[in-house]
């Protein structure tokens, strides 16, 4: 059933919410996985756990705001498989810093992507 306050929303801009809803949702995922694994018993690094703790939160938060902005302009999430961490040992805190660093780079070329869409699209 369509929506009644669907209005200039092309179907296109509306799959790139839902994959950038994905993408912010996998990176809360691996996130989450640094946290468990530096809070490990043999890592025991409780402020690096903490810390990706808070990016997995803030990525989680990202996707719940492009949720609701998804219902406000009627159209409709769709879930996706997320993907797992690529890996669950993340070595040496540097390496794991790196790692982060290649997700937030990875999650802002799918933004940045997304956006340009959206404005020719007259959507931004």
């Amino acid at each position: 059933m369509a929506s009644k306050i669907r209005q200039n929303y092309h179907e296109e801009c509306e799959a790139l919410i839902n994959k950038q809803i994905n993408m912010e949702f996998y990176a809360s995922y691996v996130y989450l996985s640094m946290a468990s694994y530096f809070n490990r018993d043999d890592q025991a690094l409780s402020g690096f756990a903490s810390f990706f703790q808070k990016n997995s939160n803030e990525e989680r938060d990202h996707g719940m705001k492009l949720m609701t902005y998804q219902a406000k302009r009627g159209g409709r999430v769709v879930f996706q498989d997320i993907a797992k961490p690529s890996s669950m040992e993340w070595g040496l805190r540097l390496e794991a810093m790196e790692a982060a660093l290649e997700l937030e780079k990875l999650s802002t070329r799918v933004f940045l992507t997304s956006t340009r869409l959206l404005t020719d699209k007259g959507d931004a």
